[in-house]
């Protein structure tokens, strides 16, 4: 069975393209959101995870929107052109990547969080850092 990943950006191209990495290596993207108000509508979906970007159409919503992903027992990973922004890093998330990422270092990451939650010992990507 593959995983249910929801992409939280709006630069549609990079959501796409995110997407299309995704789904070429078997997993299943839930939706692509752009801000808070879209995100709302996935937080009682059965997701396996979340990419949340920091900066969104309505503004820095990324943070609260993972925090409430977490908190809703969704693997959140930030993935983020200004990862200074999180500081110590949000409350039960995961981490946080650097943007622009490549495939293989997405490809990892994901990996890490899905086999994470399913108890498999994996380690994250090095690019990947990671909250305490």
């Amino acid at each position: 069975m593959s995983s249910d990943i929801l992409i939280v950006e709006d630069e549609m191209l990079v959501a796409c393209e995110m997407q299309a990495i995704l789904e070429e290596h078997g997993y299943r993207c839930a939706g692509i959101v752009p801000d808070m108000t879209a995100a709302r509508g996935y937080y009682d979906e059965p997701l396996d995870l979340a990419l949340v970007d920091l900066n969104l159409r309505d503004g820095f919503t990324g943070p609260q929107i993972g925090e409430q992903l977490s908190s809703a027992g969704i693997p959140v990973i930030f993935i983020t052109a200004n990862p200074t922004q999180l500081g110590e890093g949000v409350a039960g998330t995961i981490g946080v990547l650097t943007k622009p990422t490549d495939e293989e270092t997405l490809l990892q990451a994901v990996s890490f969080a899905l086999g994470s939650r399913a108890g498999r010992a994996v380690l994250p990507p090095a690019a990947m850092r990671l909250f305490a």
